[in-house]
């Protein structure tokens, strides 16, 4: 893990427990909308894999599936660069995205002069937990 402090002309956004709930609305859907995404391109990425390893030799599975499985893998393609904006956007407001499976989020915040992670979960309502930067899911804390 980096654990640099950034340059002033790069410094991060650094969230009060308030300024990360208001970003909540926003948020909920974007993280919706990855895990869904996520979890369907995990599926498709699974199938392709099975197709791969059906009883057809190589040249009979190239024959009978090379138009669907061109299809999947260019859905796939896009689905990735769609999951890549919805992050993107997400970096924008200043969230790291630490679970695209499960939907979890870290704010960077400041605790007695230094930084922390406040953690939020899809699921959860509001912001109600905090762990250290090197600290993980297994380190949250209740605010």
């Amino acid at each position: 893990m980096n654990t640099t402090i950034p340059e002033p002309d790069t410094a991060r956004k650094l969230f009060t427990v308030e300024e990360a709930n208001s970003t909540l609305p926003l948020v909920k859907l974007i993280v919706r909308d990855i895990v869904e995404l996520y979890a369907d391109v995990r599926d498709r990425r699974d199938r392709l894999s099975a197709i791969a390893k059906n009883e057809y030799s190589n040249a009979e599975r190239d024959e009978v599936y090379s138009e669907e499985l061109e299809a999947v893998e260019s859905s796939i393609y896009k689905d990735i660069e769609k999951l890549k904006s919805f992050i993107a956007e997400l970096t924008e407001i200043g969230i790291e995205m630490k679970d695209p499976e499960t939907g979890l989020i870290d704010f960077y915040s400041l605790q007695e002069g230094r930084e922390i992670f406040l953690c939020w979960k899809l699921g959860e309502q509001n912001i109600a937990h905090w762990h250290e930067l090197d600290a993980g899911f297994e380190g949250r804390q209740l605010l």
